[in-house]
């Protein structure tokens, strides 16, 4: 194993006395992190050992650990990445009208389900491979997908949807489908079938 640990705090500091700064993340941290999303993504959380982590990350094991601690807490950091992907992605609508947001939410989830080695959504094939309800990963589940729910009300409920909530239920309940779908069956059909849920939703709008 190439290893190109680029880590600074392996490094005798010689400013100790000087107050400490805010500094972004080592580089090795962010590589860690890197390498597990894309591993644990394309092939399965579970399938992904420690040994492979480090060795495709090119860092010690040492780093590995002082870092993340274990790899469950590294499965978590992974999860809360694509957490804070999603709610970026959904900020960057928040000048855009109601209807208008979520008609590009529909277009960017089915860009994502079609694109080449699209493997389903991270949130669920995380949930279905830690069965503890109450597993930290789980957690984050949890977390992710209520406030998918609760930001999908909120829009339709300014759109003027009779039932926000239940509304927002549904358009999740048809995103799922159609990435399952995407990922296990035909991508097109699946995508064409969550456009017309979602079309359908809208149109119970009044505004």
């Amino acid at each position: 194993m190439l290893v190109v640990d680029d880590d600074p705090t392996g490094q005798r500091s010689l400013g100790s006395a000087l107050p400490r700064r805010s500094t972004p993340p080592a580089a090795a941290k962010i590589r860690i992190l890197d390498t597990a999303d894309r591993l644990f993504y394309n092939e399965g959380i579970r399938a992904v050992g420690v040994d492979r982590l480090i060795s495709e990350s090119a860092v010690t094991k040492a780093t590995f650990y002082k870092h993340y601690g274990s790899k469950d807490r590294l499965v978590v950091e992974y999860m809360r990445r694509r957490h804070q992907i999603a709610r970026e992605f959904m900020d960057r609508l928040d000048d855009v009208a109601p209807k208008q947001a979520i008609q590009q939410l529909v277009d960017a989830i089915t860009r994502e389900t079609q694109r080449p080695g699209f493997r389903g959504c991270p949130f669920v094939n995380a949930a279905a491979e830690f069965m503890d309800s109450q597993h930290p990963v789980r957690l984050v589940v949890t977390e992710h997908r209520d406030w998918y729910t609760e930001t999908l009300a909120e829009l339709l409920g300014r759109m003027g949807h009779p039932l926000p909530g239940d509304g927002a239920d549904e358009f999740l309940l048809a995103r799922d489908g159609a990435m399952t779908g995407g990922h296990v069956g035909d991508a097109v059909a699946s995508t064409a079938a969550f456009q017309r849920a979602a079309s359908r939703l809208l149109s119970e709008a009044r505004g």
